[in-house]
């Protein structure tokens, strides 16, 4: 992949994020980090219930069952949003000209929904990797091939 010099690249998950900008050349990319966040993750097993919620039917004793809730994937799309929403600042401020986000299809789904105009316009490529946990020396190397 061409990487710009200068261009922003996010590596993200449900959890954390990595601002990763490109202090080198479109030959030799050279990936410093400028930014990191992690999701303090609130105790999801008070949120909820392990069993899935029942009603009755409006006629008669049937009982249906209701799909339970999934506040873990709720709480990292609650992430995704707000990691959307630090993309979003950074391009109205004029920080990056070039995008490039790393994210598994989830986040990267989640993370689409809460772009505006000016991340969308930078925006130059996407790849559907979970790369978190990846040193940046590795990032590299695979951002690179």
């Amino acid at each position: 992949m061409n990487i710009h010099h200068n261009a922003l690249i996010l590596v993200a998950d449900g959890q954390k994020f990595l601002f990763l900008r490109n202090i080198g050349d479109f030959k030799t990319p050279n990936l410093k980090v400028e930014a990191q966040g992690e999701h303090a993750s609130a105790a999801t097993h008070d949120q909820g219930t392990d069993q899935p919620g029942s009603a009755f039917g409006t006629t008669g004793t049937v009982r249906g069952t209701m799909k339970q809730t999934d506040f873990h994937q709720l709480d990292k799309d609650h992430f995704a949003a707000e990691t959307a929403a630090l993309l979003c600042q950074r391009a109205q401020t004029g920080d990056f000209e070039e995008l490039i986000v790393v994210a598994p299809p989830k986040t990267l789904a989640e993370l689409r929904k809460h772009y505006d105009k000016s991340v969308t316009s930078r925006l130059i490529a996407e790849v559907d990797k979970d790369l978190t946990k990846h040193p940046v020396n590795e990032i590299t190397a695979i951002l690179n091939q």
